[in-house]
């Protein structure tokens, strides 16, 4: 379905111009080439095609435009011709000759002659939307109100030189047009922001595409309306002649990645567990990664342990294997080592979750711990950890360890990736496995075949159950015995949280068998592609589908060496089995008593399904032709070599099938389909329908052709043999429809943004107008997706996924093409980089979006076999190559030829193995339906015949088994070689000797060998004559083959080594054509080099490939330029190629080397430097003695040398080193190659030029400066006044290192008062509260580490800032974008917002002024990483060049660049264009031998005294068994070696160490200082953890002055005391005499001006005694600290600072072993010396005493029951410890039978303990068990642990309850025992807190809580007890004893009697029971017994007294 346009000729022309045309339709543009130097008519003859996806509307316009092409200016419109399409639609052919017309709708003579064809389809396809078109860069109708799109290359006219073709002309800027507009560019720009009104946009007849002219009009009618900002650029590909798309990119990464071992590192810390569930528990933690497992200690009864332990686990696997690896966290309860515990809770989680988070980690983040065995139950608790997983390569960022808050927010922190519920439910994962087929027919025991041979019985050899793998738990179908096509329908049942957090399931077909089971084929399912967590998202779900599974190799060995392949690593190399599964997940309803709440993991019998579910069965054909097969591997020996093809099992020669299974079942009878041509024509397939057309799917066996040294071909010359497959499968092409429309949606965009950023790579003008382009291609990409995909029918095999994920990607496409309109209009110069990122996160996703979970068609293997063994394999994607009538669901390579690299299997293609090409094919692949088979040959490159076999006269054709060519065009290939830069070092010396092979076709030429250079300049042209092409000509124009470049180390021995390869396209001229602009002569290009996947250097290149014609090669260009005799027969690249030259001079700077190792176990003695650039250079002069002073004599050297005008060709400049050894012999030391001269070019600055920037630079620059009220003067001063800055807010001044306040609450004014409330509350918490505030510490109170804790808290506070600025530029961006796409009406409302905000960020300090009673306490600027990064490496002047040695490792894990240096070059250089203008020259003190390097120091030896302070590290990697380290700091400068060794800190993975060392050294011998950290071992040597190197000489050097901060105020005594032996006045008059700055000039009222700049500041200081006196230092200091500001030689200097620097260590490269917090100064020893070194020695805890006074209990439950009266009573006791000092416990006495749950006590217990007031930890240094050599010290939280127990004489007590009160905040006491209740425990936010620290004395009521039988929280007593705090010199002044001691003693409490026990008095206790309770019931008894008593009596006395009374006794 398309459109053609011939264009034939235009004739009528006036002048004599080159003419150019443009066709334009439905915005799509085509340029014709550029005729040069026609008169009146211009003949084009081209042909243009618009492939159209809906049909023509009879209204539609076809436009053409002519042009006088120009290549300085715009081209210049002729006239343009417009064609209503009506005729063409109805007829379908139509010829026109017709008049063009101008500007004014007038004709012209000018006439155009065209013929206009349009094939329609017969039918529709679905219904489509009119409006859109295949490939448009971008279509809108025209009123839509948008802005003008300029879809099409605007100003193509501007072209630089005749580089490019027109369609890739540079864009320059538009500013020519603008110009003319009348009022200039900076107008333009100012009323930029203007939109073109609603009215005014595009009328009907205006051309679709703006040229410049247009735009000149446009801008002046709008009076520059239309904004630079709105011009987008189409993709180059689009504009460019149109390509007969015959071939498919090649892909030029070779290496297979997966599979392959890497280092990781999981780093685990367990810090605390909060709300364990249970009583009285002794935890342990259990940390689990993959399977290994380690322990916390153990914390003796306590539901909130407090670890900190740090864990590391190393592993060196495969990334998938690493990533699949399960961490599971445990909280168990009383382990020990003869029982193991019982388990509370459990949290897993992959690690592939952790290694996806930002900075691959989680930090402080609390893990939910839920009981795996009992689903009902709640949340068991909180775990507080962080887990980090590093790579090699990965650095990671921790946030500052000072951020330890901590965080009472547990809900907020949750250990849960983003957008995880933190209400986490149990779901059922239902996992059904149906039936499988294909499986290989094999048995890997040994048994098996003995069998075979003894029985002679022939069954299936397989025994395959299914396996599947989640989240650590594994469950396994039944084994089906010995079947190839096994039926299951089983289902198995996993129970795990919802969503999990481990990503993929793992299913696996295993073969079972006795001695051992093996994989048959692995598929993992990928939880986030079967599920989407949106508001509209689906659970996951998946089929019924079939997967297919890959692994090795179809034949039976016994032993598989791709093994591992059918275990999932790596890429399978041959299609195993396929499985026919579904999933399902319920959720479960945990309150449902039917549910079984365990988790095991369970096999059901399931239903079947039904055979068509998975889709109806159709028949595909497969069509494939080998046009080339080269570059084939010499090791394979010169055997004959065929392909074989196949998808899924047909094809396969060794048990393929050539049926499906549903009709019958054929076996074997495959085998000897190669040998003929003429097939069997055997009868029982001529009944069948088609004629029963036989599969042939393997290539004749040929002999191959040697090309060269390293590689064969095959003679595929006119004859290409083809192969043809049927096979049958489920018809599910819709969902690789969707995919491919996808891709390509992807592809496109992947390529637009390659442009950008080659655009802004190259610096080449405008590429925001590419991105915009690029998002417009993209929106339109999107629509069209969802109008393609919304046409899907609903056929009944469709499963709920497709129905799902049809609907999310409908939604996630509509939405990204909205947001891509909105962006597009965003994108201006400035906001580029950012969009740009927006962007790439755009293509991510689409590229998650196309992977299409259900399998349907398995992918196609292409196998190389030699002598019947497989060599090497291609495999390309089904979906790739599937044919569809609608263009965008066709494959990208559907009928396209190919190239495919073929690869060694396995893991024979790691390495080295896997870079060299084993094959190179051009492949034609075809796979559709077979009754669409009817143009499956359209692809091919034209001009063949078809030979078919011979078969019966009535047969249907037959696919061809070869194709003829009949046409072939003969060419040269000239390849133009000029240079590579960057290869790779391939020799011992740290060099090559590169030469370059160039293969095209089957022909192969090299260059010449350069010795010893990793930047050869071949400068050579290699002629490929008689180039054999097959095909139509005009085809090879626009799709030539690709040419392969590859560069080899010629070695004198041995086989030259691979070094990297490229490929490149020529550039092709017909016979017919003219050798001239814009396509002649090509231009030389980079051409980026790949070893394997990593990039190994830039060849720079041009290829041509020039059409022999009928004249023969006389018609060719000549190739002039003299033979190259001295270099023998070799030609150079010619003039027009190679590049323009002019001269330049090269200054060398010769400062020094550093750092020579040892060559050839000789040392250095007398190096030299060779400089070489381009061939010519310069050597520096000798050094005499390197170990006496490395530096040079003479500085400054130069040579001339002449170079490309164009920057980007400069060549790289080599330095090498060389030792001058005796008697005339030099031996090469090392090697540096500076790759780009770029920032090295020194540009003479532009006098007028110079003076506007400076000015603009000033405008925006300083008026943006600080706080300053600026005044300007007329004299062009500019005033910077100094306020004293106001502080960032701050919490508290007096600043914790874990304070517990939250981030400071941006306060808008509404919110003030609630957040003053909130302050009221929170009491201690967050600064102001109802108590008094405790008054500042004065200053003699305050010491280094108040200044280091206040900066710490403020840079915490400027990162809070930072992130909460970022996240709401995000919220606004997304605002932004979301409405965007509403329509531009809202902008006004927008733009008043952020003004709102302003004011209110205005009105907000009025909250500052309560704290501003604090006083401020001076800061210094902490670092979160080296100095060296915040300032450029100091190589402000003198940069440092690694020199190299030593071949580059070919597997990456060992070679580190780290190995290779052998030493370090000290200097720079600077590059300029000759003649130099006068005035640089003539400047005053201009010293002609230093050249540009004016101003530079001496490199004599100076001595210095280093000064280096260490502060603390964090998270050592721990050394010892135990899990920890026993850290202490060495340091090596020179020869002073200091190993801090008996100052080691014990068991600390976080010590701080606080202090400073003083080195005397000499530069430059001694100038790079070694800081390591080394665990002190009692035996044994000493581990090193870690070491940091830093370079002290470029710090001494630099102008950013490094030896000694400049801090922020200035101060003669205190903490704060001025550290640099000059003060700020001395240092600001050396700066501007260095710099010729004017100044400095002090003036009265605290003014000083530095060149034409004024600052203002404060004048008095105080000395110790508090006497003021007038100094200027504050006004220096002001000046210093804003250096930068000063014009010319202003630059930021070095800030008083802690800088912080990770810790690395060889063993374990690229890993960070922790950090280390330090700074170093430096002082000339010529210089007055400095004062002593600051004391930054830890602070001492301090020490001091709680005493806890328990008087009375109430309302505790009541335990026990009576013996005699079964009533409730208990006999309470109370137990106190403070944290983390169980040893320590204290127990009040027991109150006997409290009836009541009262108790009392008046019981003291005291508490020392020693306390850091800044970390607010207590300290405790204890030995951690009898055999530690020495106490370790613990910093622990200061938590007063209180308890209720029951106690019981025979057996244990019971524990009744308990409270736990953070010393720092915990709630204020109730006053009664009536006020005191749950909610001081459970709602502590709201409630007021107090900190005994502050309060000293405190009384009140607190709860008892313990947890009942469902875990909720209730009260289980009260408490009335006191607190009071006393320092340690107050204790020893007003003693008191324990208990009810003296001194001070408590009264003895006043129980009642029944407290006493009833054997110490038993009648009392008689008594008490019986009297008092019992009185009545005592005397009714009593009562009751008399009145027995008489009745018995009366009973026996009676008849006796009857007896006598009767008878009258």
């Amino acid at each position: 379905m398309a459109l053609l346009l011939q264009l034939r000729t235009v004739s009528g022309l006036r002048g004599r111009a080159d003419r150019i045309a443009k066709a334009a339709f439905r915005g799509l543009s085509f340029y014709t080439r550029v005729l040069e130097n026609c008169e009146d008519e211009a003949r084009f003859d081209e042909t243009f095609r618009w492939p159209v996806a809906s049909n023509i509307d009879g209204n539609e316009i076809l436009e053409i435009q002519v042009f006088n092409y120009s290549k300085v200016f715009t081209n210049r419109l002729i006239g343009t011709f417009r064609m209503v399409l009506q005729k063409v639609v109805e007829e379908g052919q139509v010829e026109v000759t017709d008049t063009l017309i101008d500007d004014n709708n007038s004709a012209i003579q000018t006439s155009i002659s065209i013929e206009i064809r349009y094939q329609a389809l017969d039918g529709t396809v679905g219904t489509w939307n009119d409006k859109e078109f295949l490939e448009t860069p971008s279509v809108h109708s025209e009123g839509d109100g948008r802005y003008p799109l300029e879809t099409d290359s605007l100003l193509s006219g501007h072209r630089q030189g005749s580089d490019i073709s027109p369609g890739k002309s540079n864009q320059q800027s538009a500013e020519r047009s603008f110009r003319r507009a009348g009022k200039g560019v900076f107008s333009a720009m100012k009323l930029g922001k203007t939109r073109p009104s609603k009215d005014d946009h595009r009328k009907q007849d205006e051309p679709a595409v703006l040229e410049a002219e247009d735009l000149d009009r446009k801008a002046m009618r709008q009076a520059c309306g239309l904004e630079p900002d709105t011009i987008s650029l189409a993709s180059v590909t689009a504009v460019t002649t149109n390509v007969s798309n015959k071939r498919s990119k090649p892909d030029i990464k070779m290496e297979p990645s997966a599979g392959r071992p890497m280092d990781y590192q999981v780093s685990i810390t367990i810090i605390e567990a909060r709300q364990l569930v249970g009583l009285n528990m002794d935890p342990v933690v259990c940390v689990e990664v993959g399977e290994e497992k380690k322990y916390t200690s153990m914390k003796e009864s306590t539901n909130c342990p407090y670890y900190n332990e740090y864990f590391v686990f190393d592993f060196h696997v495969p990334p998938d294997v690493m990533f699949d690896k399960i961490i599971k966290l445990s909280v168990i309860h009383s382990k020990n080592l003869l029982r193991s515990g019982t388990l509370v809770g459990s949290f897993k989680m992959d690690v592939g979750t952790v290694y996806t988070q930002p900075e691959h980690q989680f930090y402080h983040k609390w893990a939910i711990l839920s009981d795996p065995e009992d689903l009902t139950a709640g949340l068991k608790g909180y775990l507080k950890c962080d887990i980090a997983v590093v790579g090699k390569g990965d650095n990671i960022k921790t946030p500052h360890k000072a951020n330890e808050t901590d965080e009472d927010d547990i809900e907020g922190n949750l250990l849960l990736p983003d957008g995880v519920p933190p209400e986490r439910q149990w779901a059922r994962f239902y996992i059904k496995i149906y039936r499988a087929e294909g499986l290989p027919r094999m048995n890997t025991s040994i048994m098996a075949n003995v069998k075979k041979a003894l029985i002679g019985e022939n069954k299936d050899l397989v025994d395959p159950y299914v396996q599947v793998v989640f989240a650590g738990q594994k469950g396994k179908t039944s084994v089906q015995k010995s079947s190839y096509e096994p039926l299951w329908n089983e289902q198995i049942v996993f129970t795990e949280m919802f969503p999990p957090l481990c990503k993929r399931i793992k299913i696996q077909i295993r073969d079972s068998d006795k001695v051992n089971d093996v994989a048959i084929g692995t598929h993992f399912i990928d939880l986030r592609k079967i599920s989407n967590e949106g508001d509209k998202g689906f659970l996951p779900t998946f089929g019924p589908a079939w997967v297919n599974m890959y692994g090795s190799t179809r034949n039976y060995t016994l032993m598989d060496e791709h093994q591992e392949l059918n275990e999932g690593l790596g890429e399978g190399v041959s299609f195993r089995a396929r499985l026919l599964m579904s999933l399902a997940v319920e959720i479960l309803d945990t309150t449902n008593p039917e549910i079984n709440s365990s988790t095991e993991v369970q096999v059901e019998q399931a239903t079947s399904v039904a055979d068509n579910c998975t889709g109806k069965m159709e028949e595909f054909f497969l069509f494939g032709a080998f046009l080339e097969a080269t570059m084939i591997d010499r090791k394979i020996g010169d055997k004959p070599i065929n392909f074989e093809v196949t998808i899924g099992n047909y094809g396969n020669q060794i048990d393929g099938v050539t049926k499906p299974m549903l009709r019958r079942k054929k076996e074997g009878g495959d085998g000897e389909e190669e040998e003929s041509e003429l097939l069997q024509n055997s009868s029982e397939d001529e009944g069948d329908e088609d004629g029963e057309l036989v599969s042939v799917s393997s290539s004749q066996p040929v002999k191959p052709l040697v090309t060269d040294r390293n590689y064969f071909h095959l003679p595929y010359f006119e004859k290409k043999p083809c192969i043809y497959i049927k096979s049958w499968w489920q018809d599910q092409r819709r969902r690789l429809y969707n995919a491919n429309i996808m891709d390509k949606i992807a592809d496109k965009l992947e390529e637009g943004l390659n442009d950008v950023q080659e655009m802004i790579k190259t610096e080449k003008p405008h590429p925001e107008r590419r991105l915009r382009g690029v998002l417009e291609e993209l929106s339109s990409g999107c629509l069209r997706f969802v109008t393609l995909a919304d046409k899907d029918q609903h056929h009944s095999s469709r499963t709920r996924l497709d129905r799902e994920r049809l609907k999310s990607c409908m939604r996630e496409l509509e939405n990204m093409g909205q947001q891509a309109t909105t962006l597009r209009s965003q994108v201006k110069k400035n906001t580029m980089k950012d969009k740009l990122k927006l962007v790439q996160n755009f293509l991510q996703k689409l590229r998650f979006l196309a992977d299409e979970p259900q399998h349907t068609i398995p992918d196609i293997f292409i196998w190389m076999m030699s002598n019947n063994k497989r060599i090497a394999y291609a495999r390309v994607p089904s979906k790739d190559i599937l044919y569809s009538i609608v263009d965008e669901e066709m494959g990208k390579d559907c009928a396209k030829v190919k190239t495919l690299f073929l690869k060694l299997p396995g893991k024979r293609g790691f390495g080295p193995a896997g870079w060299t090409v084993q094959a190179k094919m051009e492949m034609y692949l075809w796979l559709g339906l077979n009754k669409q088979r009817k143009d499956f040959l359209s692809g091919l490159p034209c001009g063949f015949e078809e030979k078919k076999t011979t078969r019966g006269q009535n047969l249907p054709s037959f696919p061809p088994i070869s194709l003829l060519y009949t046409k072939k065009q003969v060419f040269q290939l000239r390849a133009h070689m000029y240079q590579a830069r960057s290869l790779f070092a391939a020799d011992s010396s740290g060099l090559s000797d590169p030469f370059a092979r160039v293969f095209f076709i089957s022909q192969s030429q090299c260059t010449e060998v350069l010795n010893e250079t990793l930047c050869p300049t071949w400068d050579q042209l290699l002629v490929f004559d008689n180039v054999e092409l097959y095909g139509e000509a005009h085809e090879m124009r626009d799709d030539p083959p690709i040419i392969v470049i590859e560069i080899y180390d010629q070695d004198t021995v041995g086989k030259a080594d691979f070094m990297g390869r490229t490929f490149a396209k020529p550039v092709v001229k017909m016979s017919d054509e003219h050798y001239c602009p814009p396509r002649f002569p090509p231009q030389l290009e980079y051409y980026q080099i790949y070893r394997g996947n990593s990039t190994a250097g830039d060849l720079l290149a041009a290829f041509e490939l020039l059409q022999i014609g009928p004249g023969g090669k006389s018609d060719l260009p000549p190739i002039d330029g003299p033979t190259d005799m001295d270099r023998g027969p070799i030609l150079p690249v010619p003039l027009g190629i190679r590049p323009v030259l002019s001269k330049y001079r090269v200054e060398i700077l010769f400062w020094g080397l550093r750092d020579l190792k040892r060559v050839n176990l000789a040392q250095v003695d007398r190096p030299r430097v060779d400089i070489e650039c381009a061939g010519k250079g310069v050597q520096s002069s000798l050094i005499q003695n390197y170990k006496k002073n490395p530096n040079f004599s003479t500085l400054v050297k130069w040579f001339e040398v002449d170079l490309p005008e164009n920057e980007l060709l400069h060549p790289p400049l080599n330095i090498r080193v060389v030792d001058c050894r005796a008697f005339g012999r030099y031996t090469l030391v090392g090697s540096h190659a500076v790759s780009s001269l770029r920032k090295f070019i020194y540009r003479p600055p532009d006098k007028k030029a110079q003076y506007w920037n400076m000015t603009a630079k000033h405008l925006n620059g300083y008026l943006a400066m600080a706080n300053g009220a600026h005044r300007c003067r007329s004299t062009g001063e500019i005033v910077v006044n100094m306020e004293p800055e106001v502080p960032i807010k701050k919490m508290e001044t007096m600043v914790k290192l874990e304070a517990n306040s939250d981030a400071v609450v941006k306060v808008d004014v509404s919110e003030e008062e609630k957040e003053k409330k909130k302050k009221k509350k929170k009491g201690g918490g967050g600064g102001g509260g109802e108590e008094v505030e405790e008054e500042e510490p004065d200053e003699s109170m305050l010491d280094w580490w108040s200044k280091y804790f206040a900066s710490i808290e403020t840079m915490k506070e400027q990162l809070r800032q930072q992130e909460a600025a970022a996240a709401e530029a995000e919220e606004k961006e997304d605002m932004e974008i979301a409405e965007g796409s509403k329509g531009q009406g809202k902008n006004k409302e927008k733009s008043k917002a952020p003004k709102e905000d302003k004011k209110k960020k205005q009105q907000s300090p009025p909250e500052l002024p309560e704290k501003k009673n604090k006083q401020k306490i001076d800061e210094l600027k902490v670092f979160n990483k080296e100095l060296e990064t915040e300032f450029d490496n100091f190589e402000d002047w003198l940069h440092t060049f690694n020199l190299l040695r030593g071949k580059i490792g070919d597997n990456d894990d060992n070679a580190t660049e780290e190995e290779r240096i052998v030493g370090r070059f000290k200097g720079s250089m600077c590059v300029y264009k000759v003649p130099l203008p006068d005035d640089i020259t003539k400047e005053a003190g201009y010293d002609p031998s230093f050249g540009m390097f004016q101003g530079i120091p001496s490199n004599d030896p100076i001595n210095v005294l280093v000064r280096v302070y260490i502060v603390r590290a964090t998270d050592l990697h721990p050394a010892d068994i135990n899990g920890k380290a026993d850290p202490y700091i060495a340091i090596k400068l020179g020869k002073t070696d200091i190993k801090d060794k008996e100052n080691y800190i014990s068991k600390q993975l976080n010590p701080v160490f606080g202090k400073s060392f003083d080195i005397e050294a000499t530069f430059p011998m001694e100038s790079m200082l070694t800081v390591a950290v080394y665990d002190w071992d009692l035996v044994g040597t000493d581990d090193l953890i870690g070491e940091t190197k830093i370079d002290l000489e470029n710090r001494f050097y630099s102008k950013h002055r490094a030896t000694c901060g400049v801090s922020q105020t200035y101060s003669i005594h205190g903490y704060n005391t001025w550290r640099d032996p000059m003060k700020p006045s001395q240092i600001l008059s050396k700066l501007c005499k260095e710099g010729k700055v004017d100044g400095p000039h002090f003036g009265p009222g605290g003014r000083v001006k530095v060149a034409n700049r004024v600052f203002t500041g404060p004048t008095e200081i105080e000395d110790e005694n508090g006497q003021k006196k007038q100094t200027d230092e504050h006004l220096a200091l002001t000046v210093l600290r804003h250096w930068e500001d000063i014009p010319r030689a202003g630059c930021k200097l070095v800030p008083e600072h802690v800088e912080t620097r990770p810790l690395l260590n060889p063993d374990k490269p690229g890993i960070e072993q922790g950090r280390l917090e330090m700074w170093v100064d430096m002082f000339p020893m010529d210089m007055p010396a400095p004062g002593p070194a600051i004391d930054i020695s830890p602070r001492k805890p301090k020490k001091y005493e709680l005493r806890v006074i328990v008087w009375n209990t109430d309302e505790v439950i009541l335990e026990d029951d009576d013996y005699f009266t079964g009533e409730k009573s208990s006999d309470i006791f109370v137990r106190g410890w403070l944290k983390g000092q169980q040893e320590d416990k204290q127990d009040t006495d027991v109150h006997y039978h409290s009836l009541t749950g009262e108790g009392n006590f008046n019981w003291r217990y005291i508490f020392p303990f020693d306390y850091l007031m800044a970390e607010e930890r207590i300290v405790i240094s204890k030995k951690e068990s009898m055999f530690s050599w020495d106490e370790t010290e613990y910093k622990i939280p200061a938590r007063l642990t209180l308890q209720v127990w029951d106690a019981d004489h025979f057996s244990a007590d019971d524990f009744l309850g308990a409270i736990e009160l953070d010393l720092n905040r915990f709630p204020r006491g109730a006053k009664t025992s009536k006020q005191c209740s749950l909610e001081m425990v459970t709602n502590e936010a709201e409630l007021p807190m107090v900190s005994i620290f502050k309060q000293k004395r405190v009384k009140g009521w607190w709860p008892f809580v313990a947890r009942d039988e469902n875990d909720e929280l209730e009260i289980t007593g009260k408490v009335e007890a006191e607190l009071h705090l006393l320092t340690a010199e107050e204790a020893e002044k007003s003693p008191a004893g324990l208990a009810r001691n003296e001194p001070d003693p408590l009264e003895k409490p006043n129980r009642p009697d029944t407290s006493f026990i009833w054997f110490l008095n038993p009648l009392k206790s008689i008594k008490y029971l019986i009297c008092t309770r019992y009185k009545w019931l005592i005397i009714k008894i009593v009562l009751a017994l008399l009145l027995l008593i008489m009745i018995a009596l009366f009973l026996y006395s009676m008849p006796g007294y009857m007896v006598k009374k009767l008878l009258g006794a």
